[in-house]
């Protein structure tokens, strides 16, 4: 039985220490789903192994919760903060246990879709429910400690998983979420309790967000193997997406904020966002190609070469939370911007040199500039808007994370095929670093709202 708590959520959070313990547990929770996402891409070969499954078919193990995550994360993001956040719990972990109990890949497919729709809940909703639990005061530091934990569990994830499955096989990679979930779900009650949204959604409104997302993510998955379809079914999501904007025009409480995105300070921070997310996903996918090929490393040794990144990315994240409290959050965008586009250009551009010292530095920099951007770029996602929307504004988060990934792996699929090896990891470093550089550009852009004495944060 989880415990209960029936009182509200005051103006300064919870009381201690209920509110630590709160805090603890949406950690736990964003930690799960990170390392989810993290571990699956290191078990496709024993899955496809275990299943006797084409290896192309497993890569759906890895897409199905992506794509669930997607469908999930804006719909959620509009309702009250305890309640669908642990359905969402209760949902992960159950998938969870059908995951390591499926017998064949459809049956794991499906439940890892499922698994991605509880994702989508919490993703959208965790640091809503961390809002509630703190005060004001706090709430730089939490997003840059969440950020760090984050960077740590991302980081971790592979080297977990391949533990793991040294000892025992790939159905312990998901059973092991079984009784953290249970920790969190026999925890919910610690969590303020907010009123949800009073609104249904229409089934017209989650078909056209399902399609949308669903039309998107096959357009580009395909769009560098078959342009033209591709393009075609992008074309179609981005017709379903115009459908939604007009189901949802006189809604109080869109499923795509536009009540939000009308305020400069949050739509810039999106679009920052994005693009700094794009040029990530990029250059994670180019960089262990410039290890490998132009370096001759082993896999296992260009693994250990791309941990500087995140690991500079925990260090310096809560650090820039605590000087978002202090420093005018554009200014701290723009410099992680720039840092993260100087770091990209000396990692890749730099001569080859067969220890890889310029890789490092260059990463090292990258790593620092990503964290110093992301927590107060964060922070003005949440806290521009109204408190009863933060759901609505971490599901916005997500979105955009997840959207720039995507954009960024589309850039490089086409870059990949089109460009020689080498030239295309040249082309796909300085588009990633462009990437960072506008999002520091647009972060820059934000300064004259808070000048003007119009913050950023309500």
């Amino acid at each position: 039985m989880s415990l209960s708590y029936t009182t509200p959520v005051s103006q300064e959070g919870l009381a201690a220490p209920r509110r630590y313990l709160a805090v603890a547990l949406l950690l736990l929770a964003v930690v799960l789903v990170v390392l989810d996402g993290a571990i699956a891409n290191v078990a496709l070969p024993s899955i496809a192994l275990s299943l006797q499954a084409e290896a192309d078919n497993t890569v759906w193990v890895v897409s199905a919760y992506q794509l669930a995550v997607l469908v999930a994360i804006l719909p959620c993001g509009i309702y009250g903060a305890r309640r669908v956040f642990l359905i969402g719990v209760a949902l992960f972990t159950a998938a969870s246990a059908a995951c390591a109990l499926a017998g064949d890949l459809p049956l794991l497919i499906l439940a890892r879709f499922a698994q991605g729709l509880g994702a989508g809940a919490i993703m959208a909703l965790a640091m809503m429910n961390l809002r509630q639990a703190l005060p004001q005061r706090m709430l730089g530091p939490i997003i840059g400690i969440n950020a760090m934990v984050i960077a740590i569990s991302s980081a971790a994830g592979p080297g977990i998983a391949g533990a793991i499955l040294s000892v025992t096989t790939w159905p312990w990679l998901f059973a092991v979420n079984i009784p953290l979930g249970v920790i969190v779900l026999l925890g919910g009650g610690l969590l303020g309790h907010v009123e949800g949204a009073k609104r249904k959604l229409k089934a017209k409104v989650l078909l056209a967000n399902t399609l949308m997302f669903i039309l998107f993510f096959s357009g580009a998955d395909r769009i560098a193997t078959a342009p033209v379809s591709g393009a075609a079914l992008i074309a179609a999501s981005l017709a379903c997406l115009f459908g939604l904007l007009r189901l949802e025009r006189n809604s109080d409480l869109p499923l795509i904020p536009t009540d939000l995105l009308a305020a400069p300070a949050f739509r810039m921070a999106v679009i920052a966002s994005i693009s700094c997310f794009c040029g990530q996903m990029l250059s994670y996918i180019a960089l262990p190609f410039y290890l490998q090929h132009r370096l001759h490393m082993t896999p296992v040794l260009a693994g250990l070469y791309m941990m500087p990144w995140p690991a500079a990315t925990a260090i310096i994240a809560p650090i820039s939370g605590r000087l978002a409290n202090r420093v005018k959050t554009s200014w701290l965008c723009a410099i992680g911007g720039a840092l993260m586009a100087l770091g990209l250009l000396v990692a890749g551009l730099t001569p080859p040199d067969p220890r890889g010292i310029g890789f490092l530095v260059g990463t090292v920099i990258a790593g620092l500039g990503f964290g110093l951007f992301q927590t107060p770029n964060n922070r003005i996602l949440l806290l521009s808007a109204p408190k009863a929307r933060s759901g609505a504004a971490g599901a916005m988060q997500g979105t955009a994370r997840l959207l720039g990934q995507t954009l960024g792996g589309v850039a490089m699929s086409i870059i990949f095929a089109t460009l020689p090896l080498s030239t295309a990891l040249d082309f796909a470093v300085a588009i990633a670093a462009g990437c960072t550089a506008i999002a520091g550009l647009v972060s820059l852009s934000r300064a004259r709202y808070e000048a003007a004495g119009q913050p950023a944060t309500a």
